[in-house]
């Protein structure tokens, strides 16, 4: 969009984020995970980095 503003957090971040999602994600999430051989964190990490990208 020509002339639109980057948008940015109304506050910092803390680098802590918790979520609630349904059970099936969750276990959906964990073996992800498993599959690729990385932590639940450092899986969602990146996901959330990638999803985070613009464009």
């Amino acid at each position: 969009m020509r002339g639109a503003r980057p948008l940015s957090p109304q506050k910092p971040a803390s680098g802590k984020l918790l979520l609630r999602v349904p059970t099936e994600i969750h276990g959906g999430a964990i073996v992800a995970a498993q599959a690729t051989g990385k932590s639940l964190n450092q899986w969602a990490n990146e996901v959330l980095q990638h999803a985070a990208q613009p464009g």
